[in-house]
């Protein structure tokens, strides 16, 4: 019987956006659970301390080259034989706290397209090996408000095309034992930053003016708690491992109930 330390043994995954703090958190409880993870991103000095820190390999990879992409998946494949596992945790640079009748065409469009052909390069060039290899697992996540939430800008419109981006995936694969899904999170409490919000569209805050957006997004939620970066990688690890072998085309609600499915 597998133990939890276990669960992934033998298995290779990739995570793309591996350096930040979801990525390395993911890359931890893969490695914990007995896999070779290998970190990808595009800047150096971070992949090298998180891969460090949480047990990985790293190689510098820019997600929207379809090139560097192909050419890192096949390397990754002749340095560990396989990839089991693609996780792609890359921002979409998502704008958000401005309304749509206020927004750019590109400010909008922006985690459309670039989100969903970042996701599309790397699930093709995973779905590539895994199908010749006759399995693996392909994951994405995005915040599941897919079916719209005033002043998240194009956020709702690139979680609608990820999801059916998986879906489509899972239902072409799933003949070669490839399985696609994805995980809603509406947030994850401790990735969350001044710095990041601000990047989003959020003004400037100090710590109690985080602490008060943290406490509005917990009362949001049906249990009065966000999820915690322990929470999505926990749950990571038992979607890619073979006691998940029966869920695929479909996204797992770990909003704690933000958004209903």
């Amino acid at each position: 019987m597998l133990t939890p330390t276990d669960v992934l043994k033998d298995k290779v995954a990739v995570i793309y956006g591996g350096a930040g703090s979801l990525g390395a958190g993911v890359a931890r409880a893969y490695t914990d659970a007995g896999a070779r993870v290998f970190l990808a991103g595009r800047t150096e000095d971070t992949l090298r301390k998180a891969s460090a820190e949480v047990g990985a390999e790293y190689d510098v990879v820019d997600a929207l080259d379809e090139a560097a992409v192909e050419a890192h998946a096949g390397a990754v494949v002749e340095r560990a034989g396989r990839i089991d596992i693609s996780f792609n945790l890359v921002p979409r640079g998502d704008l958000q706290g401005i309304p749509l009748t206020e927004m750019s065409v590109d400010d909008y469009t922006r985690p459309v397209v670039q989100g969903l052909s970042c996701q599309f390069i790397t699930a093709r060039a995973a779905a590539r090996r895994m199908v010749a290899q006759g399995g693996g697992v392909i994951l994405s996540l995005d915040s599941g408000s897919r079916h719209g939430t005033p002043m998240l800008g194009g956020t709702g419109a690139a979680d609608g095309a990820m999801d059916a981006l998986i879906r489509q995936l899972a239902q072409e694969l799933g003949p070669s034992g490839v399985r696609a899904l994805g995980i809603w999170t509406a947030g994850v409490a401790d990735t969350l930053t001044p710095e990041k919000l601000a990047g989003a569209g959020a003004p400037a805050m100090d710590e109690a003016a985080l602490q008060g957006v943290l406490a509005h997004l917990d009362s949001l939620r049906m249990t009065k708690r966000s999820p915690r970066i322990a929470d999505i990688a926990a749950l990571a690890t038992f979607l890619a491992s073979d006691a998940a072998s029966s869920i695929t085309g479909t996204w797992i609600n770990a909003t704690a109930g933000m958004f209903p499915s």
